[in-house]
C-alpha cells in the first residue's frame, strides 16, 4: 500500500531549514533504508513544499515519521497531509 505524505513549507525555508537538514535527512535515510520510504524531495521553484511517498501497510508508520521529523517539530511544516494512493501502473 503507498501512501503519499505532502507538506507545505514556511516562505524562508531554504534559510530555516538548515539547523534541521541533515537530521531531517536521517530520519528519511533511516526509514528508505527499512524500505518503508521509496521516494522523497523537496517541490521546487518556489521552495514551498515537498512530497514523500511511502510502501507500507499501516499509515502509523507515516504518522510516526511526521512526528519524529525535525521540520514539522520545530515549525517549518506549516501543513501536512497524507492520502492512500492507488497506483495503477508503475511497481
Amino acid at each position: 500500500m503507498y501512501w503519499v505524505l505532502m507538506y507545505d513549507y514556511v516562505d524562508d525555508m531554504l534559510t530555516r531549514r538548515a539547523p534541521y537538514r541533515e537530521q531531517h535527512l536521517t530520519l528519511a535515510r533511516q526509514h528508505h533504508q527499512r524500505g518503508q520510504l521509496v521516494m522523497a524531495g523537496a517541490l521546487e521553484n518556489p521552495l514551498d513544499g515537498a512530497l514523500l511517498v511511502f510502501r507500507v501497510d499501516n499509515a502509523r508508520i507515516v504518522e510516526e515519521f511526521v512526528a519524529a521529523d525535525p521540520y514539522v517539530k520545530n515549525g517549518l511544516v506549516t501543513r501536512w497531509r497524507m492520502r492512500n494512493w492507488n497506483v495503477v501502473i508503475g511497481a
